[in-house]
């Protein structure tokens, strides 16, 4: 079993969706004997944000590094990924991994009735963190709402949002938000 790990947060071990993302994966482990994980942290590794350049093949650097991030996130059977909310949505970084990673006739496709995922077959974890309180389907989320997006375009229908909310509101808040999400992911 494979296991693709990315954690995107700029706050290194002040990160609540690092440590949401690490639990996942630990709670993965001792469920999994055979597991193999990949770790991808996008703040250590420079994707750059996509350019003309990079989408027509045009920097061999770039296109080698597509080619890789692409094979990595087909490869897994399970994703994590760790993701605070900034402003609303996602982080720059995790962004820039969404646009090498969905590739017409890799992850998609498309076809006379729409696009059609390829990437499916596997299960996707999203560990989220948030500042202020959201809860699910709020206008404001294009963080969740993206990664749920991004997975289901590329075929992976199988996602469960591991949340801790508030985390900006208070000690005493974040700490329950944190609990209650560790306490989650006991039961994955």
């Amino acid at each position: 079993m494979k296991v693709l790990h990315i954690d995107s947060s700029i706050m290194g071990k002040a990160s609540v969706s690092r440590q949401l993302s690490q639990a996942i994966v630990d709670q993965l482990k001792t469920q999994h004997e055979a597991l193999t994980v990949t770790y991808l942290d996008l703040v250590e590794q420079d994707i750059p944000h996509l350019t003309a350049d990079i989408l027509m093949g045009k920097n061999e650097e770039q296109t080698q590094l597509g080619l890789q991030l692409v094979q990595q996130y087909l490869d897994a059977d399970i994703v994590v990924i760790g993701a605070a909310m900034y402003n609303f949505g996602l982080s720059s970084a995790l962004k820039a991994w969404i646009d090498r990673i969905a590739v017409a006739g890799k992850t998609f496709k498309y076809t006379e009735s729409g696009s059609v995922g390829l990437a499916g077959n596997k299960k996707a974890y999203i560990a989220s963190s948030r500042g202020g309180i959201y809860g699910d389907n709020h206008p404001a989320d294009f963080q969740e709402t993206m990664l749920k997006t991004v997975f289901n375009f590329t075929g992976v229908t199988d996602i469960e949002v591991v949340r801790a909310e508030g985390v900006n509101m208070g000690a005493e808040l974040k700490e329950k938000a944190i609990a209650e999400a560790l306490t989650k992911v006991t039961t994955l």
